[in-house]
């Protein structure tokens, strides 16, 4: 019997006879078509059935959730129907499901008007009527009484807003009605996939809805400001406005709406201050729902919006709230390459300062002083008199001119935000292979009075003549080359260039002593293994490690990764991180589990990596060989991170015994990964700058350092150390380099400044204070060297 036919066995006859391989089915052998009619089957089977049936069950409903099953008419009607015993049984059904089968159903439609009609009946008769759209969707199904009955009793007491809505939605064709369903919500603090709102925000009558919406909303809080409505503490919207508006703004903000930034100048100050001296807020809930929103499809002006009202909210606890919402935001804005890069000139102008290289400078004037705010790598505010620098803060200006001092440091602190966002959004671009116009970049990036100072130290490739490339410099370069204006222009990748190129990067960056934002030069690159292609669909490359889970789910959330936290209780014991790449297209998934206690902290073993892409609405999981070798890299080139941080093996203290100890033994001094080889390279050059080069060589992985009283070799991947002759282990408690500029590095590496802290130090071993160190060295101290 082929397995669809004894799935569905398994499914609807209790006493089928079921096999070992039953219970956890290999599901890609199925149609889609299979599929849909395995799952109206599915939902049939009741909570008390046999572990058999609901193993099956459950691994047709998973396959579901990553795939697009379609259905015959037959399927589509039984599965109207068994949503409508599910709610004669429970009191409810997701009728999203309905509309998913409508959607995917082979022609021709089924009659489901019988049904469509029940279902309405159902859910009108509570007094929340949730998944409107949906609803809306299928009383069409149920004739044009249906659909009428539907609309006045979902516009009943909810406001022009919202009854608004309700009148485009019940206009729509019943096709567009089941795409809109899609951005539904039953709670809204779940955001639906990115898809469904793109499928909305192609919708002209729902575009136009938005914007009517919003500017309702803020005529509201503008009558609230003037009185003309009484005030009433977060009584401005009903939480069903709520959940509309945050649904208009986010169809709003992912068209990028021209006319959504002098929203915000309104909608923004009026839900969060009172009219009054009260520190409560018109709509807090809105508020917050405004962010919820940015943190889906942010934009720069809708970021500034929230970060002036952060500074202007009386609420106490509010801005706390709005900080910690803010990070999400800042994660996504930075994802979302295509605005992230519009940046504000804020006042600022380009200059040469002492003869260097340009940066962005603002000036403004304190009575006798002058304050000025200087952008190289970050912004930072000095104050002047006469044109002489001063060391701190004047006492006249800090009296006299206490709200500029504060609008200055919040500045600062705003243009070191964007400079982040800039970094990451630059850095994020690799993965969709952002171009850009060269007549745009040449002034809106290269040539920002702020921004310039990072962009000129980045590599960049203009398209001089079709399909012809120009790597430049600009931090380097006199003059940019001849291009035409709408000539395309990328970020340089090594994976895109040859050897002989990425060194010449690498050597003119230590020479010149460029600091680039972030490493792009000396960037890893991960290309498919011979192990990968044997595995075909997962790589086992970052498998088998013991990592500090805290420190690895603290990575996750600040690389853009989602991922559920672990622990030791009920289905916390496994999760997949995941992170979607290539502008949506691309998703890579990271296992990893709980593992153990030790100490205070928690560690969890890490697992295979996966790709899927997005096929027709659906994650599908794909050959390692059919992923852009651009998204596999930077895919991978994360994973190292979160292993390479936070594995115990970079612990110089690790002393707990078990299996952990053995992980510590075997990977503190192994093979290097791809990310310590590119550690290496940097070393390579930066070593025979040094003061201390005659003292250090490099062999294998290792970094040798000859001290007076023994030789040291400091792993490149971990940190750790042996001591010649006898490999015994020295353990030395991290310590950071010293900042006074004398060890150039051409990109930021923790690890790297740890390893050159820790060479510095054991060069001059005699001159060691430490008794902590100097006994792990004494002990062995007389072997011969």
């Amino acid at each position: 019997m082929e397995l669809a036919a004894r799935l569905m066995c398994a499914l609807t006859d209790p006493e089928f006879p079921l096999e070992d391989g039953d219970t956890s089915p290999d599901l890609s052998r199925v149609s889609d078509e299979e599929l849909g009619s395995l799952l109206v089957a599915a939902h049939r089977v009741a909570a008390t059935a046999p572990r058999g049936v609901a193993s099956v069950r459950f691994a047709v409903e998973d396959a579901a959730r990553e795939r697009r099953p379609r259905y015959t008419p037959d399927a589509c009607r039984r599965m109207f129907e068994v949503l409508v015993e599910q709610y004669e049984e429970r009191g409810w059904a997701n009728l999203n499901q309905a509309l998913d089968a409508l959607e995917h159903c082979t022609e021709p439609l089924p009659d489901i008007s019988e049904q469509a009609r029940a279902l309405v009946a159902f859910w009108l008769e509570k007094d929340t009527a949730r998944q409107p759209y949906a609803l809306l969707a299928i009383a069409g199904h149920g004739g044009d009484d249906t659909l009428r009955t539907a609309v006045e009793r979902l516009s009943r007491d909810v406001g022009p807003i919202v009854a608004d809505e309700i009148a485009v939605v019940a206009g729509l064709p019943p096709a567009e009605q089941t795409l809109l369903s899609g951005i539904d919500r039953d709670h809204r603090f779940v955001s639906p996939v990115a898809h469904a709102w793109r499928r909305s925000a192609d919708n002209p009558a729902y575009v136009a809805f938005t914007r009517r919406a919003l500017e309702a909303a803020a005529d509201r809080t503008d009558a609230i400001r003037r009185g003309e409505i009484p005030y009433r503490a977060d009584k401005a919207f009903t939480d069903r406005e709520i959940t509309t508006l945050g649904q208009a703004l986010r169809v709003a903000l992912l068209r990028d709406e021209p006319w959504l930034p002098e929203l915000f100048e309104r909608l923004l100050p009026g839900i969060s201050l009172a009219p009054t001296a009260a520190r409560t807020l018109p709509s807090q809930a809105l508020l917050y729902e405004v962010v919820r929103a940015a943190q889906d499809f942010p934009t720069p002006e809708l970021v500034t919006a929230i970060r002036t009202v952060r500074r202007t909210v009386r609420h106490a606890g509010v801005p706390k709230q709005l900080d910690k919402m803010l990070k999400k935001v800042d994660t996504a804005l930075a994802e979302r390459t295509d605005v992230a890069l519009r940046l504000p000139g804020l006042g600022f102008e380009t200059a040469s300062v002492g003869g260097s290289a340009p940066v962005g400078v603002l000036r403004r004037t304190a009575g006798d002083y002058q304050a000025v705010i200087t952008v190289a790598e970050s912004a930072t505010l000095t104050w002047e008199k006469d044109g002489r620098p001063l060391r701190s803060l004047p006492a006249p200006v800090r009296r006299d001119h206490a709200p500029l001092v504060r609008e200055l440091r919040d500045l600062v602190k705003r243009v070191n935000a964007q400079l982040v966002t800039l970094v990451r959004a630059l850095e994020g671009g690799f993965t969709v292979d952002a171009v850009h116009p060269y007549g745009w970049w040449r002034t809106g990036l290269a040539g920002h009075p702020f921004a310039g100072t990072l962009v000129r130290r980045l590599i960049w490739e203009i398209e001089v003549a079709p399909g012809e490339w120009q790597a430049v410099l600009p931090e380097t370069q006199e003059r940019l080359p001849d291009a035409p204006e709408d000539a395309s222009v990328r970020l340089w990748h090594p994976l895109r260039s040859d050897p002989p190129a990425v060194r010449a990067w690498r050597d003119l960056l230590t020479e010149r002593r460029i600091r680039q934002p972030f490493k792009q030069a000396f960037r890893e690159i991960y290309l498919l293994t011979p192990a990968e292609e044997q595995t075909r669909v997962y790589s086992n490359r970052f498998a088998a490690h013991l990592v500090r889970y805290r420190r690895m789910f603290a990575l996750f959330r600040a690389r853009g990764w989602k991922s559920d936290l672990l622990g030791p209780w009920d289905g916390g014991d496994g999760d997949e991180a995941e992170r979607t790449l290539a502008g949506g297209q691309w998703r890579v998934r990271f296992f990893h589990s709980w593992a153990d206690w030790a100490g205070d902290d928690e560690l969890a073993s890490t697992d295979r990596v996966c790709f899927d892409r997005l096929v027709a609405g659906a994650w599908r999981e794909a050959p390692l060989a059919d992923v852009p070798p651009l998204v596999f890299s930077e895919a991978m080139r994360d994973v190292d991170l979160f292993v390479g941080v936070t594995s115990i093996a970079a612990d110089p203290d690790w002393t707990d015994g078990g299996p952990g100890r053995t992980y510590w033994e075997r990977a503190s001094f192994g093979a290097l990964t791809e990310s310590a080889e590119a550690r290496r390279d940097a070393l390579e050059r930066i070593l025979p700058r040094l003061k201390i080069a005659d003292r250090c060589t490099l062999d294998g992985r290792f970094l040798s350092v000859r001290g007076d009283l023994r030789t040291y070799r400091i792993h490149l991947g971990s940190s750790n150390i042996l001591m010649e002759p006898d490999d015994s282990y020295l353990c030395i408690v991290p310590a950071r380099p010293p900042k006074d500029g004398t060890v150039f590095l051409p990109f930021e590496d923790d690890r790297l400044s740890l390893i050159l802290s820790k060479a510095f130090l054991l060069a001059a071993d005699t001159k060691i204070t430490d008794r902590t160190i100097l006994t792990q060295i004494e002990r062995g101290a007389r072997w011969p060297q």
